[in-house]
Parts: C-alpha cells; structure tokens; sequence
C-alpha cells in the first residue's frame, strides 16, 4: 500500500466515525428536549411555590457572627495600625 491509500483510508474513516457521532448526538439532543417537554407538561402550574419574606435567609452562607468577629478584628487592626 503507498501512503496516498493509507491517507485516503485514514480520511473516510475518520469522516466516517465524525458522521458518525453527531448523528447519535443529534439523537440525544432531540431524545433529552424530548423528554424534558414530557416532564414539565406533568407537573402541575395551578400551584406556583411562593417563598415566606419573613423566612429570608442569608445567601452568602456566612453565619451572621462570624460577619460579627471579622468585622471586629478589621476594625481592632485598624486601630493598631
């Protein structure tokens, strides 16, 4: 075999497996909207979850002393420099 063939050969398999490939994730792309269309048409919208004002947490994730101390070492450094 001489080099052109083997390059000839190397090309169509790789265009070969590249086809190959974004037919099945073609596939998978459309099978998941699918199913996402078949899961949000299931669930009830009558209900919408409405969050309590009065339970409002913190998003930082921080506990508020912690908040308290760092704030206080800031300021005592502060002072001391």
């Amino acid at each position: 075999m001489e080099i052109s063939d083997l390059l000839l050969q190397a090309a169509n398999l790789m265009l070969t497996g590249m086809v190959g490939v974004f037919i099945f994730l073609s596939i998978l792309i459309f099978a998941v909207k699918g199913l996402s269309k078949l899961s949000t048409s299931e669930q009830s919208p009558e209900q919408p979850r409405v969050k309590s004002k009065s339970q409002r947490q913190d998003t930082s994730g921080v506990p508020a002393q912690h908040v308290a101390a760092i704030s206080a070492a800031i300021a005592q450094f502060r002072q001391n420099n």
